[in-house]
């Protein structure tokens, strides 16, 4: 760390101790490696003299910021090239990548003999994508998120047959939900979010949100509006819950947060911003809308604050006016200390008002041209991106609005029915998004017909203002063939054939064709990859995960309710899995699928033994209770033994991570809680019983199971068998107290996955009822 106490980084050289008026002044030249003010997809990173045209600090900033310095198509390989090492370490060297400042924008041509490929493209990013294609479509391997069959390519790679171009079908290439940070992984190092760059980029990703350290610039600008640093920190949450806090729906829990923590958090998120424009894309960093801690304008004379209420059971931070002349100055004053440490962007996320936010008399029209005044103060021409969500973008924010310098991400593309978001959003430029996991559940399963017929329908129809894809799952890196069939709508130049796509897939995610894995897929394709739109975008939970009841519907309140595709499909999958080749079964991707078809099989058999369970007691059969609920506690220590032996399934790492950003042990288990809480009560009884967030963030993993759900379970059977027993009414357990308890603690796991995965899904195929 820098001695002012900031981050390092190139960005915050002798600005530290300047006022936010002077810090808007200095600081309002592009920063290194920042994309073109004003583009509405990123351009290139800059040519490495491109230093030489950054304007001098001072009177003449503002001018500066003002000049629109067309975009340098030249553009430095060597990110792209680090990426293709450390994506294929043993066959990098066959690759060559040339730079093509002609190329059309975000497009790629693949070429090449036997050892000899040669890949050329526009952007670092799209040079990787055209490494995703060739992969694809010529090698027939598999770099999944997660898992992969590299150890199956051949010495040499194949030759291309004929030069193909590609070009994407639209500008924005979306990813990640506000939510992820939290869900996927709070405490992630420098290298897990380069990793998850990586896979983007050969996804042909090409704007992502950074959200790792945004507590940052809040945090640097308040002081200078009447807070005190530990008064900040306390309300600032947790890095688990930092999202909903980024969102205006809750604050403080899961803190108070140290000022070191603060500091690592905005140096890693700088990285990672950097790292996205090495390669060319758009690091999507958060705006400035209007939160402010409580008592705002009883410290800031002249400010006007609106209290947002209740979300899920926590107080909403207030909301400052933008019409006031204090957001205005605040807002400056943010965007200065963002660029200090994360340096500019292109594209900046904000949604005011979400999930029921109050207007009270703020005129919202004039309030959302004011916020993208601001924006544009700082950045120029920016585009702010939108979650389109509820009832957001309400029609008063975009009437007062630049809408051509807005992106409205559609996370209800697939989920609802009669769908007109032109009509919608008055022809505002619009992302078809998806959420198809929420919470960051385990479940398998996505509405990808809706997908493809959608996004070819909505794109082609008259006046359409489509332009881009949205990858919104609320938490990443849980199904692979999801992310790679979404990704591939706007590169593929015709509609997906759904059929003929799962099986091409299943023979690159093994490494070759094989029936027994195409059976698997062409299975799952038919199951819980062919749900409808109507009212969901997701599937169901599991019921081991749910708070323990004999009516018992789902884990999750907002879940489905119900089974969303035939058990049967998932059943058969798992056999036909089990039957793959000997030699392709030593890859990871075929590890993760076995785990997660299995631990899926499981899942979905919950709902027919609770039924059972149900009806057991109901009958005053003390026996067959006993039965039945062993052979529930049975199928639990499955599910814990299969989810324990692959490692995107452990619950250690994540614990560990927590722990590992605590200077002391106090810290540390501050941080764990946070870890724990988020998937278990989520936050304090008013939120988890009130709001009914516990076990929103439900998910089956090794050490969860057998910590937190299987003792619950058991509990809840134990006060029914008792009951039964004694004749008498069952005794009532506090939920919220058991849960609360084990958020509490501070138990170690396994870090490395235990186990034969191939043993345990045989031994699970041959416990579970054949499919029907």
């Amino acid at each position: 760390m820098s001695r002012s106490g900031r981050p390092r980084g190139r960005r915050t050289v002798a600005v530290a101790a300047l006022p936010a008026a002077l810090l808007v002044l200095v600081l309002a030249g592009s920063a290194p490696g920042a994309v073109a003010s004003g583009a509405g997809s990123p351009a290139a990173p800059r040519a490495p003299q491109a230093d030489a045209h950054r304007p001098a600090a001072g009177r003449d900033g503002a001018a500066a910021v003002r000049r629109q310095v067309p975009p340098v198509r030249d553009f430095d390989v060597r990110p792209a090239r680090e990426a293709l090492e450390r994506l294929l370490p043993r066959h990098a060297g066959q690759f060559t990548l040339v730079p093509d400042p002609g190329a059309a924008a975000d497009a790629f041509t693949v070429s090449g003999t036997a050892g000899d490929v040669t890949v050329r493209g526009s952007t670092g990013a799209t040079l990787l994508t055209g490494v995703g294609w060739y992969l694809q479509h010529v090698a027939g391997a598999d770099i999944g998120w997660p898992g992969d069959s590299l150890g199956l390519l051949p010495e040499r790679l194949p030759a291309v047959p004929k030069p193909v171009t590609r070009s994407a079908l639209v500008a924005h290439r979306y990813a990640l939900n506000d939510t992820d940070d939290g869900y996927s992984g709070p405490y992630r190092t420098f290298e897990e979010h380069r990793r998850q760059i990586d896979l983007l980029a050969l996804h042909g990703v090409n704007e992502v949100f950074v959200q790792v350290g945004a507590e940052y610039p809040y945090y640097q600008a308040l002081q200078r509006f009447g807070y005190t640093a530990a008064e900040l920190r306390a309300w600032i949450p947790g890095p688990a819950h930092q999202s909903w806090w980024l969102l205006q729906n809750m604050s403080g829990f899961g803190g108070p947060v140290s000022e070191r923590l603060m500091r690592e958090r905005a140096e890693l998120g700088g990285r990672i911003a950097e790292q996205l424009r090495g390669l060319g894309m758009t690091p999507v960093l958060p705006g400035f809308f209007g939160t402010v801690p409580p008592q705002f304008a009883g410290r800031n004379p002249g400010a006007r604050t609106v209290p947002q209420g209740d979300w899920a059971g926590f107080e909403r931070p207030d909301w400052l006016d933008p019409n006031s002349a204090a957001f205005g100055k605040l807002a400056a004053a943010y965007y200065a200390e963002q660029r200090a440490v994360f340096g500019d962007s292109s594209m900046y996320r904000m949604s005011p008002l979400h999930e029921g936010g109050k207007t009270g008399p703020v005129d919202v029209s004039a309030a959302a041209g004011a916020v993208q005044k601001a924006l544009w103060a700082a950045r120029p021409g920016a585009l702010w991106a939108v979650l389109g969500w509820q009832e957001d973008p309400r029609k008063e924010l975009l009437a007062g609005v630049d809408t051509s310098k807005l992106l409205i991400l559609d996370g209800l593309s697939d989920r609802y029915d009669g769908l007109d978001r032109e009509a919608r959003w008055g022809g505002a430029p619009y992302a078809l998004g998806t959420i198809p996991n929420f919470g960051g559940h385990t479940t398998i399963g996505a509405n990808t017909s809706v997908w493809s017929e959608r996004f070819g329908g909505w794109r082609s129809k008259p006046n359409s203002a489509l332009t881009g894809i949205a990858y919104l799952p609320e938490a990443t890196g849980t199904d692979p063939a999801a992310f790679d069939l979404f990704t591939d709508l706007a590169w593929e130049p015709g509609p997906i054939d759904q059929r003929k796509w799962f099986a091409a897939y299943s023979a690159r995610r093994y490494g070759r064709a094989d029936a027994a894995a195409a059976a698997a897929w062409e299975e799952l394709r038919k199951g819980p990859y062919s749900t409808p739109s109507g009212l969901w975008s997701e599937s169901q939970d599991s019921l081991f995960t749910a708070r323990p009841s004999l009516s018992a519907a789902g884990s999750a309140r907002w879940s489905p309710k119900s089974m969303r595709y035939p058990a049967g499909s998932v059943r058969r999958a798992l056999d036909h899995l089990l039957k793959v080749s000997p030699r392709l079964r030593d890859s990871s991707a075929y590890r993760f699928d076995l785990v997660d078809t299995a631990r899926q099989a499981l899942a979905n058999h919950s709902r027919v033994l609770l039924p059972k369970i149900k009806a057991a007691y109901e009958a005053k059969d003390v026996r067959l209770f006993r039965e039945l609920t062993g052979q529930w506690r049975d199928t639990e220590k499955r599910l814990d033994a299969i989810t324990s032996a692959d490692p995107n399934f452990l619950l250690g790492p994540r614990l560990s991570a927590a722990r590992a950003r605590g200077a002391d042990r106090a810290e540390a288990d501050r941080y764990e809680y946070d870890a724990r809480s988020l998937l278990s009560v989520w936050g304090p009884r008013a939120a988890a019983e009130g709001g009914s967030l516990h076990d929103y963030a439900n998910r089956e993993w090794g050490g969860l199971v057998a910590e937190l759900y299987a003792p619950r379970w058991d509990a809840y059977f134990d006060t029914l068998e008792e009951a039964l027993v004694r004749r008498a009414a069952p005794r009532q357990i506090d939920w919220h107290a058991f849960e609360e308890g084990w958020a509490r603690r501070t138990t170690r796991h396994a870090q490395a996955p235990v186990g034969d995965p191939y043993a345990l899904a045989a031994g699970i195929a041959a416990a579970l009822p054949a499919a029907r």
